[in-house]
């Protein structure tokens, strides 16, 4: 809303001191679009601050997830892991990532400005879009720590999170999502990979197959867990101790994934078109929620019969597991897709979740929560899924930085924004292999990486953290534990000796 005093004045020439009646009039107007700008700004970072405290409440989704899929003797590393996670990755993402990340101006390769927060906040970005790209962050440290759990020294935690936190994950968002990388969607330039470059809404591939590919390469080099394959081959279920903690952190990693989606729009006071029509930004963020939803519902039910069908009985584990797949994929395209093909999505991401499993138990891999195989088997999914079905209306308004760009192939947009999705599965591919890859392996060859077998067949919380999480005994745990750490169901040794719970006998 602007307002001049000199093109006001002559409409009040009929008017006593018309000039001073316009200059007030401007003022007025200047106020009011003054509050109506505080208010948007207000409004914004409201709700992107809203949404980073959705993502964070994903960390306790994530720890919940992996306390329930490990042995209880293990119960309070993996617990202590995330914890690990959230707080070395906000000292590493402050002092590095962010700049690594969202540096502008900088390269296509890597930012260079923001170091500890410095000459911040800007007219670019506030601290709500810092502590929500933080949420981010440690979420891929997370994805992370469920592929190498129940075997993996606390030290080998502590430098893996920081560094990926601090380096190899800013760096791969910094290419997708930087207005100066060098496949962003975003590009401030306009010079855009196949015209299109890459669309991954809110991180198929820059956050699952980041922390996912991570995961494959830890639990490679340390080999699998002591039993889990016997000694001609064959696998062996080493069960997580709690089904009812591994449907709440599904819960609730499933109401983080609505600030994780939605959220990435980072603003949500925004028209489409003319305004003051009931169509806008607001809209997007409700669809964008809706196909998340429907893409998690289907790949849950999928592999609810799937299994049924596979192994003959009906699994709460694999049902969560194939839930979470669903989200992991529909991430990439959740903002630019229909509805109905969110259900494709899902779908398909629950087949490639049961086949990812299948490739896993044949190759000896051993991942205690599918980690590798969830979100770096259906990130890839998700990233040519977007390729596939990307609608033209959705693009140009998510991406209105250039119009015409690409779009899905099977909704009539030609390849490449398919190509551009490809080379952003493989270059994510290849830089977390070269970076993570070699990092394991010299920990490994530091004696950094792997407890000892005595370790870790009494389990963790006893030999690293002083004492069990709660007493509780694994039925199929036989590490020989001290009788003295576990409890045991006393049972009537003769059977004439009444039980506490039986009717008194009568005379």
């Amino acid at each position: 809303m602007a307002c001049s005093a000199s093109d006001l004045a002559p409409l009040l020439s009929t008017t006593v001191n018309s000039t001073e009646a316009a200059t007030y009039l401007c003022s007025q107007f200047s106020s009011i679009a003054n509050q109506l700008s505080d208010a948007t700004y207000a409004v914004n970072n409201t709700y992107l601050l809203f949404s980073a405290y959705l993502v964070f409440a994903m960390q306790l989704g994530f720890a919940m997830l992996c306390a329930g899929s490990v042995r209880a003797k293990n119960t309070m590393n993996i617990m202590l892991t995330n914890v690990l996670d959230a707080a070395a990755g906000g000292l590493s993402y402050y002092l590095f990532g962010y700049a690594f990340s969202f540096g502008s101006p900088s390269n296509g390769f890597i930012g260079r400005h923001f170091f500890g927060l410095r000459e911040f906040p800007s007219s670019q970005a506030d601290y709500s879009f810092f502590l929500y790209q933080w949420a981010f962050a440690i979420a891929a440290a997370g994805i992370t720590s469920g592929s190498i759990a129940e075997r993996t020294q606390f030290v080998a935690y502590l430098i893996y999170s920081s560094f990926l936190t601090g380096f190899v994950y800013p760096v791969v968002s910094h290419w997708f999502w930087s207005g100066d990388g060098w496949a962003s969607a975003v590009k401030s330039d306009n010079n855009l990979l196949f015209g299109s470059g890459a669309i991954d809404f809110a991180g198929s591939g820059v956050v699952h197959m980041v922390g996912g590919i991570a995961g494959l390469w830890g639990a490679l080099i340390e080999g699998p867990r002591i039993g889990r394959f016997d000694r001609s081959g064959r696998s062996v279920v080493l069960r997580g101790h709690s089904a009812s903690l591994v449907v709440l952190g599904s819960f609730l990693l499933w109401f983080g994934w609505y600030g994780f989606n939605p959220g990435s729009f980072l603003t949500i006071l925004k028209s489409y078109g003319d305004s003051g029509g009931y169509y806008g930004q607001w809209s997007a963020v409700g669809r964008t929620a809706v196909t998340t939803t429907l893409a998690g519902c289907t790949a849950a039910l999928t592999t609810l019969f799937g299994k049924r069908l596979l192994v003959g009985h009906w699994n709460v584990l694999d049902v969560c597991n194939g839930l979470l797949g669903g989200f992991a994929a529909i991430t990439a395209g959740c903002s630019v897709v229909e509805p109905w093909a969110a259900i494709i999505c899902g779908f398909v991401a629950s087949w490639v979740l049961i086949g990812c499993n299948k490739l896993a138990e044949k190759l000896k891999y051993d991942d205690p929560l599918e980690a590798a195989q969830l979100h770096g088997g259906c990130g890839a999914w998700g990233l040519l899924f977007t390729g596939l079905f990307a609608k033209e209306a959705f693009v140009n308004e998510v991406y209105p930085n250039k119009a015409g760009r690409p779009y899905g192939l099977f909704m009539g947009g030609g390849g490449k924004l398919l190509a551009a999705q490809i080379i952003e599965i493989l270059v994510i591919s290849g830089w977390v292999t070269m970076t993570m890859g070699p990092l394991f392996y010299g920990l490994k060859k530091l004696n950094l990486l792997r407890i000892s077998s005595e370790d870790e067949m009494a389990g963790m919380d006893l030999t690293r953290h002083g004492g069990f999480a709660y007493a509780y005994h694994d039925g199929d745990d036989q590490s020989g534990k001290p009788s003295s750490f576990t409890m045991r169901r006393v049972e009537p040794t003769d059977e004439n000796t009444p039980h506490r719970d039986s009717p008194p006998i009568s005379a």
